[in-house]
């Protein structure tokens, strides 16, 4: 992708790395939001394991929606911005990859809603986090309102819904938002040390892993229980599952395909 685009992609052993790099603050206008409909296309052809997701802008992951651009839209202009905002967050969440949201700064309606859309998110304490949407008679529409209360609860999440304030890393930490807390400017080297040791691992185990919690979070115990059996099932006779257990027999780490 061009060095000037407002968002840059970088893959390196197994990691993709993609920047938002838009000031003054990352805001979600057309630019960014193709971006990174572009970026996922990328890193879909190139079979990257893991996805980071961080920004190129001091203080900021994304600030939220442009409301610039929004200004002046009617109903069905603001409807095919919002649909294909959607469908991006929508792409991040069914990936097939892990991906790590880094946070370092303020991460503000659909900049919170793509931090959730990711598998997990590093954040510092300076971070801020929130859905802001109702102190202008509106709601987070790409997710906001369904993932918040599946990650913390549905009380924690009208609190951040209703009021519109936000919170630190720290506080985002303790709810279950943020899933490790880096030191303020560490949020970026964090998630690519985990990023590093997620790609090393069984891509394979790794993603049923997730389907499995997901089950979880979604399904009747017994409904998630037939899927946790289906899935290591499935996995047992994986080439990964065949060196994973050789190689702990021949006490020497496992080399994953």
């Amino acid at each position: 992708m061009p060095a000037d685009a407002a968002v840059q992609l970088s893959i390196a052993t197994g990691v993709a790395t993609v920047s938002i790099a838009s000031p003054p603050a990352n805001a979600l206008g057309t630019a960014v939001i193709e971006g990174l409909s572009s970026a996922l296309d990328e890193v879909e052809a190139a079979r990257s394991r893991v996805i980071v997701v961080r920004s190129e802008v001091d203080g900021y992951f994304v600030a939220g929606a442009d409301l610039k651009l929004l200004a002046d839209a009617d109903g069905d202009g603001f409807m095919r911005y919002l649909e294909r905002f959607r469908g991006v967050l929508e792409r991040f969440a069914s990936l097939p990859q892990l991906s790590i949201a880094a946070v370092d700064g303020f991460a503000l309606g659909g900049g919170l809603e793509l931090a959730m859309a990711c598998t997990l998110r590093v954040a510092t304490p300076r971070a801020k986090l929130g859905v802001p949407e109702i102190k202008l008679g509106l709601l987070p529409g790409a997710g906001g309102t369904q993932r918040l209360p599946r990650l913390i609860g549905r009380g924690p999440a009208l609190d951040l819904l209703l009021t519109g304030r936000s919170i630190g890393g720290e506080d985002g930490a303790r709810l279950g938002l943020v899933d490790r807390l880096a030191l303020d400017g560490e949020a970026d080297a964090v998630a690519a040390e985990l990023a590093a040791s997620l790609a090393a691992g069984p891509a394979d185990a790794l993603a049923a892993t997730v389907r499995c919690a997901d089950a979880a979070r979604d399904l009747p115990l017994r409904d998630g229980l037939a899927v946790e059996r289906d899935e290591i099932v499935r996995l047992f006779t994986t080439p990964d599952a065949r060196e994973g257990i050789r190689a702990f027999i021949e006490k020497r780490a496992p080399e994953f395909g």
